[in-house]
């Protein structure tokens, strides 16, 4: 199976390139880095050209709310559009618990890319995952001012990257969806309990508020979970046993 990957360079994409090459399958890595731009369209269709599967993993890398939708409103657009022409046969976009909810930032950013998704005509399943440990880690280690770190009051089920790289390893090989599917990791915490495990982990003595007015990826949360709904495809690996991993390799 010839399977393009956009975004194939970044944490997720080039993880999910490795597993489906090991398992035999021809991968296309398609990202600036290597001539593949979403939002001017160059080389996209060259990438996709042949493939039975296209996976956008890609991300905005941007920090403004604004720049974050024109990102994924005009990527989306360019990549549909070249899904289309090339009539492939399943698009697989990875998205976020809490686009449904959430109206702020990165959340409302991503939800624009699923409604075009689900108007483009192109045989879909969209991926919906809570927080990954590693986003959260990186989150916690480079925040705060001075000795404090304003965390917003998120409730979440975070998830490793290798456990979202398996389960899109297992919708490739699937038919489309025609739906959302929504993945998470085994346990609940609050984004502050994580927090302290991290900077406990790391022997750093920054001190921890939960601020009703701090933002999390650009969208203020109001009791919203980032949470799967009674029906989740539940990872294994535990937040525990990974920090542990991390942190001795790190």
């Amino acid at each position: 199976m010839k399977i393009t990957i956009i975004g194939g360079t970044g944490m997720i994409g080039r993880r999910l390139a490795a597993r489906l090459r090991d398992e035999g399958h021809d991968v296309v890595a398609a990202a600036r880095s290597t001539g593949v731009n979403t939002i001017s369209g160059e080389g996209l269709a060259e990438a996709i050209e042949g493939a039975d599967v296209v996976v956008d993993a890609s991300n905005s890398g941007y920090g403004d709310a604004a720049d974050m939708r024109r990102f994924f409103a005009a990527s989306s657009d360019n990549i549909l559009a070249a899904a289309r022409a090339a009539s492939i046969g399943h698009f697989i976009a990875l998205s976020a618990v809490g686009a449904e909810t959430l109206k702020g930032g990165y959340f409302q950013a991503k939800r624009g890319q699923e409604e075009r998704i689900l108007g483009a005509g192109v045989p879909f399943t969209i991926v919906r995952s809570t927080p990954f440990f590693e986003f959260v880690y990186k989150i916690v280690d480079a925040g705060g001012e001075g000795d404090r770190m304003r965390l917003a009051p998120v409730t979440m089920q975070p998830i490793a990257a290798d456990d979202v790289v398996a389960a899109l390893a297992s919708v490739v090989t699937e038919a489309p969806a025609n739906d959302i599917v929504e993945i998470a990791g085994p346990d609940t915490f609050g984004l502050a309990d994580l927090a302290v495990e991290i900077l406990t982990a790391n022997e750093d003595p920054r001190w921890i508020s939960v601020d009703p007015d701090a933002h999390y990826f650009g969208a203020q949360f109001d009791g919203e979970p980032l949470t799967c709904d009674s029906r989740p495809g539940i990872a294994r690996q535990r937040f525990d046993d990974w920090l542990r991993e991390w942190i001795a390799f790190a």
